[in-house]
């Protein structure tokens, strides 16, 4: 059974960091990428990064760029995103996702997901 478990969640005042972890499970997830999305109450779900198996190319949308960065460890199975400079608009549910052939901020694109990790930025 595939499993995409997120933690590093919670509060935290605005200008502060956290690290979001999400630990791959239940298959090898070689040659896949993955990506972190994020979905606000009351929102669309909306993409966050990305990063190709060989952690060679990643992504981000300009809301996040230069201040989220995701990275992977492919003998853990496992990819983080490090978020700094957090704001009130980073608060939402974040979720991991996995996928053999992934189009960017498709959310469709991708095979696999995670349940989500909380993140609360307080101004």
């Amino acid at each position: 059974q595939v499993q995409l478990v997120e933690s590093g969640g919670g509060s935290v005042q605005a200008g502060g960091s956290l690290r979001l972890v999400c630990a791959a499970s239940g298959r090898t997830f070689s040659g896949y990428a993955m990506g972190w999305f994020r979905q606000a109450p009351g929102k669309e779900r909306e993409f966050v990064a990305r990063i190709t198996w060989s952690g060679g190319s990643t992504y981000y949308p300009d809301s996040v760029k230069d201040r989220f960065t995701i990275s992977r460890d492919k003998v853990k199975n496992t990819v983080y995103l490090q978020m700094n400079s957090l704001n009130s608009e980073d608060t939402a549910v974040y979720y991991c996702a996995a996928g053999a052939r992934v189009r960017y901020s498709d959310a469709s694109s991708y095979d696999y997901w995670g349940q989500g990790t909380q993140v609360t930025v307080s101004s």
